[in-house]
């Protein structure tokens, strides 16, 4: 186990580098720069700018430099935690960020546990009772979960809040609450409106996990060691969830490598549709806007989190089911 962890620290450090090389690269591919969305927000706002302006703007955020520099010049200061500045939002890229992180890490959290939750017994019974009438509804009712677009499904459920129950909708609190302290009367209006973005996020991922649970578990059902244990007198409850269960668990283990760094987009665009401050919308800004610093840091951070991720899905795995052997050699 401990050669297994420090090999895949070493891999983990070395691809962490490589990512971002890659990720401020790319960056910088495109053409133009984030000072060209600058200069238009200016003239849009009636502001003329001169040249000598925009020289020293290029200055101040070097993008003159050769990109070995810019790249130099970011990643030691990345090492200490400054991400460098927002070229269109003048504001420190991780003032930007930890703003938004903690509501998107919360939600998308939450969320993740309520559809692991509800996904595995209802995936247990799906399989064990086939060709049922319940089979069949949860079986449609999984095929509308991953059929319909989540953003579809946020419009439909804004309509509703607003039309049927008469909430404000685009919004975390009513109008009367925005600048209000917290309080308990707060916290009840906040649940009054976090609940289309759960439902939303909670719909989509329980469909697919709950599928997945189902089609894994008939296949393990059918291996000749359940057969095994059943002939030996177990309970079927014991059969089921003891020896079935465990092992029809590995794909959904191994999809959580991928959850991370869901976590931290937050949902594009089901936080776009419902206007919610998480750190989503913002990663689309920089990159439409090309705000590099901002852009580069998100890309970096969302790949650390998908290769930790899939370390801790491992150890998971490996607990989970004893055959599965790190190797130590």
């Amino acid at each position: 186990m401990a050669t297994f962890l420090i090999r895949r620290f070493a891999a983990m450090v070395f691809a962490v580098a490589l990512i971002s090389v890659l990720s401020f690269v790319l960056i910088e591919l495109p053409p133009g720069s984030a000072l060209d969305s600058k200069i238009a927000q200016l003239r849009q706002s009636g502001g003329e700018i001169s040249a000598e302006q925009i020289r020293a703007l290029e200055d101040r955020y070097g993008l003159n430099d050769p990109i070995h520099v810019k790249y130099t010049k970011w990643i030691s200061r990345a090492v200490t935690g400054d991400f460098g500045q927002s070229f269109t939002m003048d504001q420190p890229v991780s003032t930007l960020i930890w703003t938004r992180l903690g509501f998107s890490i919360g939600l998308s959290l939450f969320a993740l546990i309520f559809s692991w939750g509800i996904s595995i017994p209802v995936g247990v019974y799906s399989a064990t009772h086939r060709y049922t009438l319940p089979d069949y509804v949860i079986q449609v009712l999984q095929f509308l979960g991953v059929a319909i677009p989540q953003f579809l499904f946020a419009l439909v459920l804004l309509i509703f809040s607003a039309t049927v129950l008469g909430q404000e909708v685009g919004t975390l609190f009513s109008r009367e609450y925005q600048n209000e302290p917290m309080s308990l009367a707060k916290m009840v209006d906040f649940a009054k409106h976090i609940w289309i973005p759960i439902v939303v996020l909670i719909a989509g991922g329980t469909a697919s996990l709950t599928r997945i649970m189902r089609a894994n578990l008939l296949d393990v059902l059918g291996q000749q060691y359940v057969q095994t244990a059943r002939a030996k007198g177990l309970h079927e409850r014991r059969v089921i969830w003891r020896h079935a269960v465990r092992n029809a668990l590995h794909p959904l283990v191994m999809a959580l490598g991928t959850t991370l760094p869901t976590l931290i987009s937050g949902e594009v665009v089901i936080s776009i549709v419902l206007n919610l401050p998480t750190t989503g919308p913002l990663y689309i800004r920089a990159l439409i806007q090309k705000d590099m610093y901002l852009g580069v840091t998100f890309l970096l951070m969302l790949s650390i989190l998908l290769i930790v991720g899939n370390l801790l899905a491992d150890l998971l795995l490996a607990w989970v089911d004893p055959r599965v052997r790190l190797d130590e050699s």
